[in-house]
């Protein structure tokens, strides 16, 4: 069967969004419209590695690459955008904070604005912190306890709901062959709010003292893997990191909760054609 259009998904190295952001687009394996193809380096970042992912993802031919990175400016991500845009591929970048570098110029005046070809854009996740990479302390066990904890909260305050509704956008243009207007964004706690949709508003101020308690993991594990060299120093900062995003994930998860109880859960399903359905009661059909 004919898709559509083509999403190629380009996972170079580890995120917490990245792992099943392929899956965002087809939650239950129904869609008639749309086909993704997926290309990941694993854990690595090496130069090499990401160039050999970006061509293997450009013989696909896609409508539309979604590149999901760490540090979109290290040299391995920063090299595979620089190839698929100069093979005229469309390029949205998905990262954290450390990306802004990667995305944003001084302009006359010296403010950081976006700057970025009119065929790529970005949205950096400052609530996606780094992990903590010490080697006395990660290990595959904590590093996977990491990142579970991680995709709850992220799933729970809406920020995978919010990469949903910016992808379908992009989706939408292409099936329409409208021009494309790629986000340029840094999210927000309060635009990831919006599309978690939450009706109480105690589930609200928990999901966003979750939100600021991530941004608050990245401040720490930046710090611990790359600003201190005593492990007596380092070893305990990271370990508090990871115990403050396991708290985080607890809270957000119980905002959901909040939500359970009152019946007023936000669920927005796909539908076989690719429109994006809404509904909040439990026992009513989406539409």
């Amino acid at each position: 069967m004919t898709k559509d259009c083509t999403i190629g998904i380009l996972k170079l190295g580890a995120i917490g969004a990245a792992p099943l952001i392929d899956l965002l687009f087809d939650e239950r394996a129904e869609r008639k419209d749309i086909a993704i193809r997926t290309v990941t380096t694993g854990a690595s970042l090496d130069e090499e590695a990401c160039q050999e992912a970006a061509t293997r993802l450009a013989e696909m031919t896609p409508d539309l690459v979604i590149l999901v990175s760490p540090n979109a400016a290290l040299p391995g991500p920063k090299g595979a955008r620089t190839y698929l845009l100069d093979e005229e591929f469309k390029v949205l970048s998905i990262s954290d904070m450390p990306s802004k570098n990667a995305f944003y110029s001084k302009d006359e005046s010296g403010k950081k604005v976006p700057s970025v070809p009119e065929t790529s854009g970005f949205i950096i996740l400052p609530m996606d912190p780094m992990i903590g990479a010490r080697k006395e302390f990660l290990d595959p066990t904590e590093m996977t306890i990491f990142n579970a904890d991680l995709i709850k909260l992220l799933s729970c305050t809406g920020v995978m709901r919010f990469l949903q509704y910016e992808l379908e956008k992009l989706v939408d243009s292409i099936k329409t062959k409208s021009d494309i207007d790629m986000p340029t964004l840094i999210l927000t706690p309060e635009l990831a709010l919006e599309a978690a949709g939450f009706a109480n508003p105690y589930a609200h101020a928990k999901a966003y003292a979750a939100l600021k308690m991530a941004e608050a993991v990245a401040d720490i594990t930046t710090t611990a893997c790359f600003m201190r060299k005593d492990p007596d120093e380092y070893v305990p900062m990271v370990a508090a990191a990871h115990e403050l995003l396991g708290t985080a994930a607890e809270l957000a998860a119980y905002a959901r909760e909040m939500e359970k109880a009152g019946n007023s859960v936000l669920r927005t399903p796909h539908s076989s054609s690719g429109k994006n359905l809404r509904k909040t009661e439990l026992f009513e059909k989406p539409d």
